[in-house]
């Protein structure tokens, strides 16, 4: 079992996808983002105890602030930045095909990815801000700095982008 970090309505609220898209269009990015991004920052046991206490529904104190104010604000970005290609297109029984509405008008690849970076802007702000208090705070989340071998170490560079060649 996948617990996820978000809800549906925290994705809905704080971000541009409307209330009446159907879960199932944008649940799998979700997850993706959470498996990628936000296992890269927490590292693997902060992420498995985190999982776990959801789960459990015990989620509390020092996790449930981090969650709240950190955690939930990064994936609900990076989600986006995994959704935005692929939200115009479905694959049905007669092949890949590209939604379109007769209210609305389809965007470039251009503007996709624009909004693809905005999203990426806004995920590493709220990432900068989760570094700089976990650092702060690791005494809190032991969990933290015990990954060993073959575990996922958390990440501190919040700007993945920003590589210098």
């Amino acid at each position: 079992m996948t617990a996820l970090f978000i809800s549906r309505t925290d994705l809905v609220k704080n971000t541009i996808i409307d209330g009446n898209v159907d879960t199932d269009k944008f649940i799998q990015f979700v997850k993706i983002a959470q498996e990628i991004h936000i296992t890269n920052y927490l590292g693997s046991k902060l992420y498995d105890k985190i999982s776990t206490e959801i789960i459990a529904d015990t989620l509390a104190g020092n996790y449930l602030t981090l969650v709240n104010d950190y955690i939930q604000p990064m994936l609900i970005h990076f989600a986006m930045v995994e959704y935005l290609p692929f939200g115009a297109y479905q694959i049905k029984n007669g092949g890949i095909g590209k939604h379109s509405s007769e209210n609305s008008e389809a965007i470039t690849k251009t503007e996709v990815e624009f909004l693809v970076q905005k999203e990426r802007e806004t995920a590493e702000y709220y990432t900068r801000r989760f570094v700089d208090y976990i650092c702060f705070n690791s005494n809190l989340f032991p969990e933290y700095l015990t990954n060993v071998n073959s575990d996922v170490h958390p990440d501190k560079d919040a700007n993945p982008s920003n590589w210098v060649l």
